[in-house]
Parts: structure tokens; C-alpha cells; sequence
């Protein structure tokens, strides 16, 4: 399969494209006040412990706390604490309180998110399958107490980000694991004498007290390679050290890559072609960074000199459309709809075309194939995560139900997320959960409309007129001023209008007031305002 890393730079914003065989597959879009914060280690303070959800939530000096999950604090605990300085002007108060102990058994150890060490080599998730379940264990957090943590989830709507105890530092050939000991390897290598060797070779350069997991980048590279990349995360590691005994919580002690340098550490490897970027800046910068690492691929490096868009050239401004649009076209002329709801997403699939009912089987079928590949696609470029209903078109015999299961398995083999496909029900309803990293790539590109508030409807013109007239009943009940000034959308302002004795007019005949139509474009259509003359303010609320 041809893949590619296109890169558009602008001033306040880059954007990372990956294509197969010349069609979009994944999007990363990075602005300057929405920047990555997955990989970023933070000296936190406990803000709350609540054992009633098994969790507690961090103070890292951002808007929301960090949320601990008990089943993402590693066993290494106590070595991180023991990096941290003592405080001498902690409150005696915080230190005398109870500490929250909670028993954390196997229950809780097999809900894990993404790092660093889960996405090279299938970390917990793997063992946890392999090893019985480990024993329980009390988890001792008390409110107040500086704990080191490392952001595992961006944060989602309301949501703050989700952070683990099990701290990784992610480098181009190898993740490094403080404290652990053991050594890993990615999943996608797989050559078991490949392995024996790269095993091996990191085995006799790890210093004593690091554990590390090989990348699938790693696979073929030699000694002078490993030992470069594991001396920088090293390095950084004694950065960290030295930062968390001088620094007080909640301060950052380390970031993580930007988006395109994270790209290019963790996705290019041997299977891309190459990597096309239209800033001779950023080409200058990833240059360095691949021969410093990579000397070998550096041919892969081009800068976009055309003075056409680089994104125009490649065709993938036409593609990033279809992620804002809920209907997507598939080529055989049935169509997707993309829905989402509070609590999960839903996807609808329909034929769009009448078929012959002796054929109709076989032709649904083609459908939900074709289907079956898009969904996943668009799956992995509008980066949607949670839970994922899909209603394929219903489907008789259940050798096609099984085809359309495995069609959806092979194609999210590609997906770097861990993803769960369930078979087809005798509904035609197929569930799905996505890991989610960070908010889906529609946030980056739209906000919530100020008219429906993201509802996708406004209330009807009809209905706001009625609200206005049950408000001027109210107020003329009530009140003893004639004169108002009517602010409303220019909508309802035309609708007001309309006839041969308007409905303003007959309005004021009604309620025998006098009423100044004022047009405001900022109020929305199902909304209207009214300003008291007499007493010069809103007093749209008193009577509502």
C-alpha cells in the first residue's frame, strides 16, 4: 500500500494529512491555542479522591484537574514518589490527613487508555491476557499529596485531560519506562529472530532500574541507532529528575513533541513513501531531525515548490470536506449518514438506489461492503472514538452477515486505535468501540452555531410569535407603560411585516400598546427581546 505524509504549514496553523493510495486516511490538524498535550508529564497535587468511583482528580495548573482512573496507577508509585521533594511549607493540615485507601483488583486493571508503551507493543493489555489477574492491591492517595503523572487523553468537551502514574518517554526507536525493568516489543514486528536481536541489543544498553518498549520503526536498524535514541531519553529523564526536586505542584516538567514533530516521530517508517511539506522551515527542521536519526530515509524528505496549494495538488482539500458533511457518498450510489448523539455515534447505511428483488440480497450486500470500508475510514479521519452503532442494510443470509464482520475487522486492522468489533445483530446493527485519544477533527474545524446552540434545528417562526404574543398578554396584565421597543431577528422582523395590515399592527390594536420594531442580526430566530421605554432596560425576563 502507497502511503504519504503531506504537510500544510501556515501561520497559525498546521495540518498533517496521511493518505493510502492516494485517498485521505487520517487528519491531525494543530492550531497555537489548541496544542497537543498527550505525552506531557506534569508534578500534579491531589485535589479530590473519590473511592466511590474508583478515581481521583489531579490539580496540574490547568482550567479543569486531570482525571486518575485507581486501574492507570502503575505499581511503581512509590519510586515516582520518592523523586519528588519534601515540601517544608506543605500544611501541617494536609499532612496529618487520612489517606484515601482503596483495594484495586482485577476489575479495574483491565480498563486502560492509550500511551506511549500500550501503542508500540500492546503494554497491560497484552500481559493482562497473557498472566492471570494480578493480585489486589490497597492504593494509598491523600488529598494534597504531589503525585507525577503523564497525560494519556486530551481533554473532551467539559472533560479534563486523563493522566497515568506510568510515566513513558516515547523516542524514535524505543519507548523509555522509569522503574520497569522489562523489555518489549511492538506487536508488528514480526520475525521472531528480528525480535531475538533487537531484544538482545536493548537489553545490553539499558542501564539498570529502564525498561523500554521497541518501536516497529526499529526493525532492521542497528546498534549506533538504539544507542543514540536511548542516550536523548535518558537525557531527558535526568531533566526530569532534576526539575521535580526544585519545582513546587502543579507545574509541567516536560512536553512532548508538537503534532508534526510526533507525526514524524511515531509514522514514518518504512511503509511511507514520502513526506511532501510546503515550509522550507519546517522541511529545514524535519530534515535534521530524520538525518540526526534516520540517515537513510532522508531521500523520503521533499519541499512542495509549486505555487499551487500543496493540499489543492494532492486533491485533499476536496476529501477534508466530506469529514464536516453527515452524509458521505459511496461509489456504487448508496450513501452513509453520520450521526452524533450525546452518548454514542450512529451511523446509517442506505442503498440509494431500487433493486430487483431477486437481486436485492447480493446488491445489499455489495452496499454494506462498500460501506464497511468507508465507515472505517472515516472512522480513523474524523478520529471518532466511544461508541459506534452502525445499521447496515438488512441482510438475509448469514454468511453475508458474516462477510460484512470480517470486511470491518480487516480494514480496522490499519487503525492504530484500539478498536472492538462486535458481529452483526439479527437487527442489522453492528457495535463498535474506538479509543479516543482527543476530540474528533470536527472540533478543530467548526463551533456549535449561536442560532440552534448545535442542535442542527431553530424553533419555528410560528412558535416565537406565539411566545411574543403569550409575553405581551402577561406584561399588559400586569404592567402600566404603553410604549416598547421589539428587538428580533431579521426573520421574524420580515414575518412581522408580512401582509396587508401587518402583525405588528394588529399587535398594537391587540394589546393597545405602541411597539418600535428594532432589527438585531445577533439575536437568534427563536429569541426576541423587549425594552421598556419608560424605565430604559430589558425587561424581557420579568414576564417570560
Amino acid at each position: 500500500m502507497k502511503k504519504e505524509i503531506i504537510i500544510n504549514a501556515a501561520d497559525n496553523e498546521t495540518r498533517i494529512a496521511i493518505t493510502e493510495e492516494g485517498r485521505l486516511a487520517e487528519l491531525f490538524v494543530e492550531t497555537a491555542n489548541k496544542e497537543k498535550m498527550v505525552g506531557d508529564i506534569y508534578l500534579g497535587k491531589v485535589a479530590k479522591v473519590m473511592p466511590g468511583i474508583k478515581a481521583a482528580f489531579i490539580d496540574l495548573g490547568l482550567k479543569q484537574d486531570g482525571f486518575l482512573h485507581f486501574s492507570d496507577i502503575g505499581n511503581r508509585l512509590e519510586e515516582y514518589s520518592a523523586m519528588i521533594g519534601d515540601d517544608d511549607d506543605e500544611d501541617e493540615e494536609e499532612k496529618l490527613a487520612e489517606p484515601a485507601t482503596v483495594t484495586a483488583g482485577a476489575e479495574s486493571e483491565t480498563h486502560h487508555h492509550q500511551n506511549p508503551r500500550n501503542n508500540e507493543s500492546g503494554g497491560r493489555d497484552r500481559r493482562s491476557n497473557q498472566k492471570p489477574p494480578p493480585p489486589r492491591r490497597e492504593i494509598n492517595l491523600t488529598k494534597g499529596q504531589d503525585i507525577i503523572v503523564q497525560i494519556i487523553k486530551e481533554p473532551v468537551g467539559k472533560k479534563g485531560v486523563r493522566v497515568t502514574s506510568e510515566v513513558s518517554l516515547a523516542g524514535r526507536f524505543l519507548v523509555l519506562l522509569p522503574f520497569d525493568g522489562k523489555v518489549g516489543i511492538s506487536k508488528k514486528i514480526t520475525s521472531f529472530k528480528e525480535k531475538r536481536r533487537l531484544r538482545k541489543i536493548c537489553q545490553s544498553i539499558l542501564p539498570e532500574g529502564f525498561g523500554a518498549i521497541i518501536r516497529t520503526v526499529a526493525e532492521g536498524q542497528e546498534d549506533e541507532s538504539f544507542k543514540k535514541d536511548l542516550e536523548d531519553l535518558i537525557a531527558k529523564w535526568r531533566e526530569i529528575e532534576a526539575t521535580v526536586k526544585t519545582e513546587k505542584s502543579p507545574t509541567l516538567l516536560y512536553k512532548d513533541l508538537a503534532t508534526t514533530s510526533g507525526v514524524i516521530r511515531d509514522l514514518f517508517s518504512n511503509d511511507i513513501s514520502r513526506v511532501v511539506i510546503d515550509s522550507r522551515k519546517l522541511h529545514k527542521e524535519i530534515s535534521a531531525y530524520i538525518k540526526y536519526n534516520s540517515p537513510e530515509m532522508l531521500d523520503k524528505i521533499e519541499l512542495h515548490k509549486d505555487r499551487k496549494p500543496i493540499f489543492d495538488t494532492f486533491g485533499i482539500e476536496k476529501e477534508i470536506e466530506t469529514t464536516l458533511s453527515r452524509k458521505v457518498w459511496l461509489k456504487s450510489g448508496g450513501y452513509i449518514i453520520i450521526e452524533p448523539t450525546e452518548a454514542m455515534m450512529v451511523i446509517d447505511v442506505n442503498s440509494g438506489r431500487y433493486a430487483a428483488k431477486r437481486e436485492q440480497e447480493l446488491n445489499s450486500l455489495r452496499t454494506d461492503l462498500e460501506a464497511a470500508r468507508e465507515i472505517t475510514r472515516q472512522l480513523r479521519l474524523r478520529d471518532i472514538g466511544g461508541i459506534i452503532v452502525i445499521d447496515f442494510i438488512d441482510l438475509d443470509d448469514e454468511k453475508n452477515k458474516r462477510k460484512v464482520f470480517e470486511e470491518l475487522k480487516k480494514e480496522f486492522r490499519k487503525d492504530r486505535a484500539k478498536v472492538t468489533v462486535l458481529p452483526m445483530t439479527e437487527f442489522g446493527l453492528v457495535q463498535i468501540t474506538r479509543q479516543r485519544i482527543r476530540q474528533s477533527i470536527l472540533h478543530s474545524f467548526t463551533e456549535a452555531c449561536p442560532s440552534c446552540g448545535g442542535s442542527g434545528v431553530v424553533q419555528s417562526r410560528t412558535t416565537t410569535l406565539n411566545q411574543l404574543e403569550r409575553w405581551l398578554s402577561r406584561f399588559k396584565g400586569e404592567a402600566k407603560e404603553f410604549k416598547l421597543v421589539l428587538r428580533v431577528n431579521p426573520s421574524i422582523a420580515s414575518m412581522l411585516r408580512e401582509g396587508h395590515i401587518s402583525r405588528l399592527t394588529k399587535m398594537m390594536f391587540s394589546f393597545r400598546l405602541h411597539l418600535k420594531l428594532e432589527i438585531d442580526p445577533t439575536i437568534p430566530p427563536g429569541d426576541f427581546h423587549f425594552v421598556s421605554v419608560k424605565q430604559g432596560k430589558d425587561i424581557t425576563d420579568q414576564y417570560k
